[in-house]
């Protein structure tokens, strides 16, 4: 007994080794009594079983203390009050008792004793792990279209510290993270900042927790990413053309984030027709006039702009439509009547100029005639020869 209390006094390694020393001495002779502690590790919340082995048990006192050095049991009875302390086991080899509930403030060292001529003890050591749970996603800067946002994971509470990552489309995004010691368990964090434009509206990132705990599994977090922007305005126009009597209906599409919640319609350099019905993003006229011809605009804006987009209405008089409709076969057909008159006129000339010309040759050949027949008859008169002159004029 004196080696082992000047055996306190050594250095811890040294200390150890002295007190197994002292026993494997003192189990030298038969009849050796020991007890032997099994470590345990168990999740915060569920049950614990604190073992101690005994050899060569004759009866002697068996104790068992928590951390605190607080009794617990006695012999296999019950010292101190706390019902989360169960002996379920008391036998000339082992004695086990079970703890439910675990908290990290039961961790430490749980003491078997056991009082012969030399006491014996050993340590039990429990060890409480502490899994994350699902991280929570803080935002730090908002997300404003060319801006950048700053998000935060945090995992407020384990043991030992969580590891923490950001993922987008299946990529890491590197964080910066930080830690915290609470006591017996720590906080974890970890901060990314990202650039943004309106695409990035919506996309999905998520933030994981692994632990030794989880047993390979991990914890996550999904979050999805909101980007600020202005408002985009569209109105979609009606199909085909609009006349008189006809019903008009415009719709104004309109983006943005965060939403518009008022859409405004006006019309330029006037006011909306009294027949004119507005319904969130929806305009209408019944029975349409060439009155209501004009330009309509509609308008959104939210925190961070404004938009605006224009229809201008032409309304068509049914009445001038079909009088152009109908005043068109008859100019077709003045026109072909025209070039008909046209074409037979000028047959008409072509065939007059060309009778003429051929009255104007026949004459002509039959004067020549006349001129010889009188200058043969002048030659017969004369006297002449007839054959002589015959054969000049036939000539």
């Amino acid at each position: 007994m004196k080696a082992v209390q000047r055996a306190d006094l050594l250095p811890a390694p040294f200390s150890l080794a002295l007190r197994c020393l002292v026993l494997v001495l003192l189990c030298i002779t038969p009849r050796c009594q020991a007890v032997q502690a099994e470590n345990v590790t168990v999740l915060e919340g569920g049950t614990a079983q604190i073992s101690c082995r005994l050899q060569n048990y004759d009866g002697s006192i068996v104790v068992i203390q928590n951390p605190r050095r607080q009794t617990l049991f006695f012999n296999g009875t019950r010292a101190l009050k706390d019902d989360r302390f169960q002996m379920v086991l008391f036998t000339p080899r082992l004695v086990r008792i079970e703890l439910t509930n675990v908290s990290v403030s039961d961790e430490g060292g749980y003491f078997c004793q056991l009082y012969t001529d030399a006491t014996h003890h050993q340590v039990a050591t429990l060890s409480v792990l502490v899994p994350p749970e699902t991280p929570t996603v803080e935002v730090k800067q908002e997300g404003v279209e060319g801006g950048d946002a700053e998000l935060t994971c945090v995992s407020p509470r384990s043991k030992p510290a969580a590891t923490l990552r950001w993922v987008r489309n299946g990529r890491e995004i590197p964080g910066l993270v930080s830690q915290q010691d609470n006591g017996k368990t720590f906080s974890v964090s970890s901060t990314i900042r990202i650039p943004v434009e309106r695409k990035d509206n919506g996309a999905a990132l998520s933030c994981e927790a692994f632990h030794p705990a989880l047993s390979g599994q991990r914890r996550v977090r999904h979050y999805r990413l909101d980007v600020f922007f202005a408002p985009t305005v569209r109105i979609v126009p009606p199909p085909g053309i609009l006349r008189e009597g006809d019903s008009l209906s415009l719709t104004c599409s309109v983006t943005g984030n965060p939403l518009p919640r008022n859409i405004q319609w006006s019309k330029i350099n006037d006011t909306l027709p009294e027949r004119a019905e507005i319904s969130g993003p929806t305009f209408q006229i019944s029975r349409l006039s060439q009155s209501h011809n004009g330009t309509f605009l509609c308008q959104a804006q939210n925190n961070y702009g404004r938009a605006a987009d224009h229809y201008t209405l032409l309304v068509y008089d049914p009445g001038a439509v079909v009088e152009a409709r109908s005043a068109m076969p008859y100019a077709v057909i003045g026109g072909v009547l025209a070039l008909l008159v046209f074409t037979v006129i000028c047959v008409l000339i072509v065939t007059i100029w060309c009778s003429v010309r051929q009255k104007g040759s026949y004459l002509t050949h039959e004067a020549s005639g006349l001129d010889e027949h009188g200058e043969v008859q002048e030659a017969f008169l004369n006297g002449n020869d007839a054959s002589q002159g015959k054969k000049e004029y036939l000539l």
